[in-house]
């Protein structure tokens, strides 16, 4: 593997990336402009230059009207000022205040490894032999040279690529925009795929027909948000889960984002992703470099699914680095929507105990147990355990449920300050906020200025003397406010633009911090729910919180989107109360926890308030997701049908990758008078081979034991009987010998 996936034709000059499916190429124009020539399915011969552009070949273009030729020629790292009016990569200002940028090739080499993006989460290498292509580009007016890198990971079909942008002269440069990725593509009628929401509601898929202009989604609020994903597609029309061409492209980054499809006149489309520039302005110092997040790219010729499970297995080997990966997790019980504020260690323990009874293996302690903290109006920053509350030290609590043979979790959120704390009273300058002006709360709260190292540290030392001390086995950091009146009271007034950026840099320096000084912790990461639910998180936390939305139906929609392209083990996922504490639906516990299986499956709420009748499916349920989990984890994800669609049923099935076995999960959502049930073909499974129902819950028109062939289930299917509103059922099949 990774012997041959990177070429360079001399004569022609070009450059040729492949993986086990697809190609990527790239060449010279005769002024040295890097052009993008094809990216999609695999082709194991180059042709000639004149797939560059039809533009390259025409003299009186290039010469004559350098604006039009520049106007349409396919930049792979596009600059501005110069004739390219579409939307560019790199815009920087000099101590002239002009803003104009062209890059020529200069040098390119070919190495093994990938390269390290200082500060920022990026993929690793893993067990397989990577290679990685190095094109510099240099600007001789202003001096700056330009690393474009480009790794190959053959086996998953994703190339990555970043930017170094290196300041080599004695004039200072600020850098207006420095985007990760782009490259032009002739429009065959696409479309764009991406994701939208709000709070409660993540990450809902959205498809529309690419228009002339632009088609964007983005982020200005300080991290990804709830509205929009660092992720999209182009999609061939009529593309769907098993066929047409999909081209992806997901930025590993966790704040102001920019994803853009451009159609320009001629209808030729640009996509391009990076740092949001309407938030960014950097300082280049001489001598100093730049280095922009990762974007990571890649096509199907298989539909949506099969781009799906590229990123799926990309993520898997080469960004989660957490021993959780590898691991079974386990099956928490969170105490929030139990007790919200109001405890005591005692009732505390109480629900612990009753949880460990049932077989759940870790419990965790919310919001509430620091400082000032009865209510979200105080006590963030303090991050001092309030014994008078808890009646008792933390540590003695955590003994106390450690020798029940459960773990421990704790809640923290530790980017944020309250006006009514010890921290805000000694220290106001730490907050982020604009000098003179009140600013704008958020929940009661401020965010801290995570671009100083002093507040880095103040709040990191509270942390690790809290999880040091009592012996604290996951940490839930949480995140619950946009950023807003940005402005840092350590910045110079010239580098106040670096702000949203530095403190994303902070961030993720104090996540690192936490798990290397405790490399055995079970780090999840939360934003108001799923408000930073990306790519860039899980590098460091091998799971977020899907949604604050609990309820099992609207998950569906929540948790679809979020697979889309992030594995299906990232996703946090409990089994909570009803009626709903969000919609108020009452969803049969058994749906619950199908739907809960999806994720990495808890509880939140108190086990000793469920009926008796639910009391006695926890233990049956824990059972059942220590049975499936390595198979969701693991295996290949297969979307069957999408409520999403405005179907009445939500189904989706897991299959091993030796395809030995498959778990097919069947929601149904709303029932229709007259409609006896559905035929429905599965996936993924070895046409050849006899398989065994080896266990099916819920009302079904099978039994238990009975056989199949892998093509009868692909090819004619399985029959679904219309269950009731809500209800559920699971099918798993097991290869016969």
């Amino acid at each position: 593997m990774g012997q041959n996936t990177i070429s360079f034709d001399e004569k022609e000059k070009i450059f040729l990336l492949s993986t086990e499916d697809t190609s990527y190429m790239m060449g010279f124009s005769p002024e040295g402009f890097l052009g993008h020539i094809y990216y999609g399915k695999k082709v194991n011969h180059v042709g000639g230059q004149r797939l560059l552009h039809g533009a390259v070949n025409n003299e009186v273009w290039r010469y004559r009207d350098g604006i039009t030729y520049r106007s349409i020629f396919p930049y792979e790292y596009p600059t501005g000022g110069v004739g390219d009016f579409r939307n560019s990569c790199l815009e920087i200002e000099n101590e002239s205040g002009q803003n104009t940028c062209e890059l020529v090739y200069e040098s390119h080499r070919i190495f093994e490894g990938v390269p390290e993006l200082p500060g920022l989460p990026h993929a690793f290498r893993g067990k397989d032999m990577i290679n990685t292509l190095e094109i510099t580009l240099a600007d001789k007016v202003l001096d700056i040279k330009v690393q474009l890198f480009y790794s190959v990971f053959e086996k998953e079909n994703v190339i990555t690529r970043s930017a170094r942008i290196t300041n080599c002269g004695k004039e200072k440069l600020i850098i207006t925009r420095a985007m990760s990725a782009s490259f032009d593509m002739d429009d065959r009628d696409y479309e764009m795929l991406s994701l939208h929401g709000s709070w409660g509601s993540e990450r809902r898929i959205q498809r529309k027909k690419l228009a002339f202009g632009s088609q964007m989604v983005s982020s200005k609020r300080g991290v990804t948000s709830h509205m929009h994903s660092p992720f999209m597609a182009v999609v061939s029309s009529g593309a769907d889960q098993d066929m047409g061409d999909v081209y992806g492209m997901s930025l590993v980054y966790s704040g102001n984002f920019q994803a853009e499809v451009y159609k320009e006149m001629i209808g030729n489309i640009r996509m391009i992703t990076g740092i949001n520039p309407d938030t960014f302005k950097w300082h280049l110092e001489p001598g100093a470099t730049f280095v922009t997040p990762e974007a990571d790219l890649t096509f199907s010729a298989e539909g949506i699914g099969k781009m799906t499970r590229n990123y799926h297995d990309f993520y898997r080997n080469h960004i989660i680095r957490s021993p959780y990966k590898e691991k079974e997790r386990p099956v928490l019980l969170n105490n929030w929507e139990a007790t919200y504020m109001d405890f005591d260690a005692d009732k505390l323990y109480a629900i612990a105990k009753k949880a460990s009874e049932c077989g759940v293996e870790m419990f965790v302690m919310d919001d509430g147990w620091f400082g000032k903290r009865d209510s979200d109006n105080s006590g963030l920053g303090d991050w001092i355990v309030n014994e008078k509350k808890l009646g008792c030290s933390l540590k003695e609590l955590v003994d106390k449920v450690k020798n029940l043979g459960m773990k421990f979790g704790i809640w923290f959120e530790p980017e944020m300050i309250s006006e009514d704390s010890d921290l805000y009273r000694a220290h106001p300058d730490y907050a982020i906020r604009v000098k003179g002006r009140k600013g704008t709360l958020g929940r009661e709260q401020m965010v801290l200025d995570y671009s100083r190292k002093e507040v880095r540290d103040t709040i990191y030392k509270m942390m690790y003397d809290v999880i040091k001390n009592a012996g604290i086995d996951y940490v839930k950091w949480d995140m619950n406010r946009y950023l807003t009146d940005l402005g840092s009271a350590e910045l110079p007034a010239d580098r106040q633009g670096e702000l949203s950026h530095r403190f994303m840099l902070g961030v993720y320096e104090l996540q690192d911090r936490l798990i290397t000084d405790f490399p055995e912790l079970l780090l999840e990461n939360c934003s108001s729910g799923g408000g930073r639910f990306d790519a860039g998180m899980i590098y460091y936390s091998p799971q977020i919180w899907c949604s604050d939305d609990t309820d099992a139906i609207e998950r569906l929609h929540i948790q679809e989107g979020t697979a889309l392209f992030l594995p299906m083990s990232t996703m946090g996922a409990h089994i909570s109360k009803c009626p709903n504490e969000q919609v108020g639906r009452n969803t049969p516990i058994e749906t619950r926890c199908n739907v809960a299986l999806a994720g990495t499956f808890g509880y939140e709420l108190n086990i000793d308030e469920l009926s008796e009748e639910e009391k006695s499916a926890v233990p049956r349920h824990i059972e059942r997701y220590k049975k499936y989990h390595g198979l969701v984890s693991n295996g290949d994800y297969y979307r069957l049908n999408s409520w999403n669609d405005k179907k009445s049923f939500d189904m989706w099935e897991n299959v091993s990758k030796d395809s030995k076995e498959a778990l097919v999960t069947y929601i149904q959502v709303l029932c229709h008078p007259g409609v006896e049930g559905s035929r429905v073909m599965l996936k993924g499974l070895d046409p050849h081979a006899r398989y065994e129902l080896e266990e099916v819950t819920g009302h079904s028109s099978y039994k238990k034991g009975q056989f199949f062939w892998g093509d009868e289930l692909m090819n004619i299917g399985l029959w679904i009987p219309q269950l009731r509103d809500f209800e559920s059922c699971l099918y798993h099949f097991i290869k016969s010998e």
